[in-house]
């Protein structure tokens, strides 16, 4: 997969479990210690999101990471 791809991907499928959940990506940004901008950036694929925010993304939305990047 390349990277823009996996970006997309990415970032589809954590706004899709944040809706799912019922969570505004400022909330979300709270729960993971991020800011509400950087959620909408990863969300959009614009932010080449590192493997430590990444951990902090999943643990905030309570799956695994494997559910964000498949």
């Amino acid at each position: 997969m390349s990277g823009e791809k996996i970006l997309v991907r990415f970032g589809q499928n954590v706004q899709r479990i944040r809706k799912e959940q019922n969570i505004s990506q400022e909330k979300l940004a709270e729960y993971a210690g991020l800011h509400r901008t950087y959620i909408g950036m990863i969300e959009r694929a614009e932010k080449n999101i590192t493997l430590c925010n990444i951990e902090k993304v999943a643990k905030a939305l309570g799956v695994k990471i494997s559910e964000l990047v498949d």
